[in-house]
C-alpha cells in the first residue's frame, strides 16, 4: 500500500486541532505573566462537560435537534468549564498568591477527576456508552465548506475538506495574534506579563488582566478537549482519550515561543507525529515505541528551546512570579 501524504496532513490537522486550542488558550494565559500547567485538567473538563451539553440537548430536542445548535452548546459547555476552572486557579494564584506551578498541577488532578466522574456519571445514567445521533455526529465532523470546494484538485482536499473547528482555530489564533500585538488592551496584557510593577504604576490593573486572560484562556483550551472528544472519538466519552493532550500543549507554547501564529505550524506539526505510526508503519520499530514519538519530541522541544537563548523567543518576565503589589 503506497504512502498517501494528503491523507497524512488531514489526519494530521485533525488531531492537532484539540492542541491548537490548547495552546494558543495557554499562550494567551501565559502572556498575562501566569503559568498555567492545568491544562490538561482543563481539557477532560472540557471533552466532559462540551459531550453531556450536545447529549442533553439530543435527549430534549429528540429528531428536531439541529447540527448547529449543538455545536454552539458543545462550545458554551466546554468553554464554561474550562473558564471556572482557570477561575479556581486565578483565585488562588492571583488573589491568594499561592505557588502557580503547584496550583496548575492541583488543577490537573482536580479537572481530570471532575470529566472522569461527569463522564463516568453520564455512562452510568445512560447504562452504557455516551454518545449522540449520527445526525449530530456529522454536524460536528462534517466538512463545513460545500462540494464545490472540496472537487477542487489536491487544494479541494488539503483546504477546505475539514471541520468547522478547524476554521474556527484558525480564526481564533489570527484575532489573538491581532489583539496581542495590535491593540491597546492586547499592549497592556503583556505589558502586565513583562513587568507587573511597572504596568501597575502606570495605572494597568495587574488583576483584573490576569483573571480575564486567565479565564478566557482556559476556556479556549476546554474547548480543546471537547474537540477531541467530539470529532476524534466520534462523539463518545472515553476517560483515556484525552491523556497527555494537556502537557503536550503546554510544550507547544514553549515550542511556539509564546507567539499565537506559530501554533499553528506547532500544531499540524505534533498531529503529524501524532498519527505517523498509522499512516506510515514501519516494521523494524515497535508500536508502541513509534507511539510515544510526540512525547520523546515534546522532551527534545523543551531541550531544544532552552539552548536557544534569543531575546525574541523568551517568556514574558514575569511568567510564574505572584504579583505583590506592597513590594513594589
Amino acid at each position: 500500500m503506497g504512502f498517501n501524504f494528503i491523507g497524512l496532513i488531514k489526519a494530521a490537522v485533525a488531531n492537532g486541532t484539540p492542541l491548537l486550542f490548547g495552546t494558543s488558550g495557554e499562550i494567551l494565559t501565559q502572556k498575562s505573566g501566569n503559568m498555567n500547567l492545568g491544562v490538561e485538567g482543563l481539557m477532560y473538563m472540557g471533552g466532559a462537560f462540551g459531550l453531556c451539553g450536545a447529549y442533553v440537548y439530543s435527549q430534549i430536542a429528540g429528531d428536531s435537534a439541529s447540527g448547529a445548535i449543538a455545536i454552539i452548546i458543545s462550545i458554551i459547555s466546554a468553554f464554561a468549564s474550562g473558564a471556572l476552572g482557570a477561575l479556581l486557579f486565578s483565585f488562588l494564584t492571583v488573589s491568594l498568591r499561592a505557588n502557580q506551578n503547584v496550583s496548575g498541577l492541583a488543577l490537573t488532578i482536580f479537572g481530570t477527576g471532575v470529566g472522569q466522574f461527569v463522564g463516568e456519571l453520564m455512562r452510568v445514567k445512560v447504562g452504557g456508552y455516551v454518545s449522540v445521533p449520527n445526525a449530530l455526529k456529522n454536524a460536528f465532523v462534517g466538512p463545513v465548506f460545500p462540494e464545490l470546494f472540496r472537487n477542487i484538485p489536491i487544494l479541494g482536499e488539503l483546504l477546505f475538506s475539514y471541520c468547522i473547528f478547524v476554521y474556527l482555530g484558525i480564526f481564533i489564533v489570527i484575532c489573538m495574534w491581532y489583539f496581542l500585538n495590535k491593540t491597546k488592551k492586547g499592549l497592556y496584557l503583556r505589558a502586565v506579563g513583562e513587568n507587573p510593577s511597572t504596568a501597575d504604576a502606570a495605572g494597568i490593573s495587574v488583576t483584573k488582566y490576569r483573571y480575564l486572560a486567565t479565564c478566557i484562556g482556559g476556556g479556549i483550551s476546554a474547548i480543546g478537549g471537547m474537540i477531541y472528544i467530539m470529532t476524534i472519538s466520534g462523539c463518545v466519552w472515553n476517560h483515556t482519550a484525552l491523556s497527555g493532550e494537556g502537557w503536550i500543549a503546554v510544550a507547544l507554547v514553549i515550542f511556539c515561543f509564546w507567539k499565537p501564529l506559530n501554533s499553528l505550524w506547532g500544531s499540524l506539526l505534533f498531529g503529524v507525529l501524532l498519527v505517523l505510526y498509522l499512516r506510515l508503519p514501519l516494521p523494524f520499530i515497535p508500536t508502541q515505541i513509534y507511539k510515544i514519538v510526540p512525547y520523546i519530541a515534546t522532551v527534545l522541544v523543551l531541550i531544544f528551546v532552552s539552548m536557544k537563548q534569543k531575546k525574541d523567543n523568551q517568556p514574558p518576565a514575569g511568567l510564574g512570579l505572584n504579583y505583590f503589589r506592597e513590594e513594589r
